[in-house]
């Protein structure tokens, strides 16, 4: 049984359009708020259940379009705890203006920043890593929690851990020597080699601790989020809001926060393999589902070679596979028009059917899906966007 963390108040970020994965995901109604694993739960909805057990509260940011949504897909959380954003600050003010309403209603909490749009598949190896970061978090320090690579990416951040922490309920504690941006495939597969972790921007901290680092860094976002935060239980939020929020600068948490607090060796990693995947394009997406039994064959393998040893297809299919005819092939299908999607004798396809658009592409251009939500945006397509 997973240990409830009494001081621990949850910070779910729900931003961005996962452009990489349109036409599924869309500015109106982002991966987020959709079910990608075929759970029956969106991806929010999942985030928020594997962190209720551990958490004193959640509360959600996210933008002011999606808060209706995002409430009616949460109802057990408290109005008071969804901080709806007039505009997208990015990360640092929307973890910030959390961390600083819950410091405001809670001396001395301890907060946890975990993306709304993330798949964790060991939950018991995540409430473990999350207790040993509070540990470490009530010390002072900004800590987060490292990925064990699966195999050298080219679509992360990497952490280099350094010296062992020794702090009480926090064996696996060790300090961050520093964050590094997404490399190229040779650097990737010499961190895989040399120890680093994955970032998955999972941040855990004293509310006060984390406002004191971005005080000192960024001191101008750190007085608008504080002046917010002190009427936001008020009549006077909206105001504060409209005066205060489009002031605001646009920066990332990693940015205003990790990076320099690393620097100064005030941040820690908690190592950890938990199953975790950021469904960063439809390749991802594909590993995350079972291929679909068409004859009863054994479908054993990944989405690259799945199929090659028993000669039958290996389709992943996310919704109903009766809508999907497939022989001789391997990938991914989406069927969601109504019609049925067929596929002969192809090789790690992508097939995303949607009423009002089809995305056909391939495993191997999978994160180039963003480009074609570019190319909309320039024919001014804003209906497909």
């Amino acid at each position: 049984m997973s240990e409830h963390l009494e001081d621990l108040y949850a910070i779910v970020p729900a931003g961005g359009a996962g452009t990489r994965l349109w036409p599924l995901s869309r500015s109106g109604h982002p991966k987020f708020l959709l079910d990608l694993t075929g759970s029956g739960r969106t991806l929010i909805q999942q985030t928020v259940d594997r962190l209720q057990p551990i958490t004193t509260a959640v509360m959600v940011v996210t933008g002011a379009a999606h808060a209706s949504t995002v409430a009616a897909q949460l109802p057990e959380l408290c109005e008071a705890d969804l901080i709806a954003e007039p505009s997208a600050r990015d990360s640092a003010a929307a973890i910030g203006l959390a961390a600083a309403v819950i410091a405001v209603r809670h001396p001395g909490a301890v907060v946890g920043s975990f993306a709304a749009d993330h798949v964790v598949r060991d939950v018991a190896a995540f409430h473990a890593a999350v207790a040993e970061a509070v540990a470490v978090a009530r010390t002072g320090d900004i800590v987060t929690i490292g990925i064990t690579p699966t195999g050298p990416s080219t679509a992360f951040g990497y952490i280099r851990p350094g010296e062992a922490l020794k702090v009480d309920g926090a064996p696996s504690a060790v300090r961050v020597d520093r964050f590094v941006e997404k490399p190229d495939a040779a650097t990737a597969a010499d961190y895989v080699e040399q120890g680093y972790r994955w970032n998955a921007g999972m941040f855990v901290a004293r509310a006060d601790a984390l406002l004191a680092q971005l005080a000192e860094h960024r001191p101008e976002l750190h007085a608008g989020l504080v002046e917010i935060a002190a009427v936001w239980d008020t009549p006077q939020r909206e105001q504060a809001l409209q005066r205060l929020w489009p002031t605001l600068e646009r920066v990332a948490i990693d940015y205003a926060v990790a990076e320099p607090a690393a620097a100064a060796g005030r941040v820690a990693v908690i190592p950890a393999d938990i199953g975790w995947d950021d469904i960063g394009d439809f390749a991802s997406l594909a590993g995350l589902l079972e291929p679909a039994d068409y004859d009863g064959a054994d479908r054993a393998g990944d989405f690259a070679d799945a199929g090659a040893d028993t000669g039958a297809e290996a389709i992943r299919v996310l919704g109903s596979p009766a809508a999907v005819l497939a022989q001789d092939s391997s990938g991914l299908v989406v069927p969601g028009s109504g019609r049925l999607v067929a596929v002969l004798g192809v090789d790690d396809v992508v097939v995303i059917d949607t009423p009002d658009a089809v995305l056909v592409t391939t495993a191997a251009r999978a994160q180039d899906v963003k480009s074609l939500v570019s190319a909309l945006q320039a024919r001014a397509r804003l209906d497909l966007l």
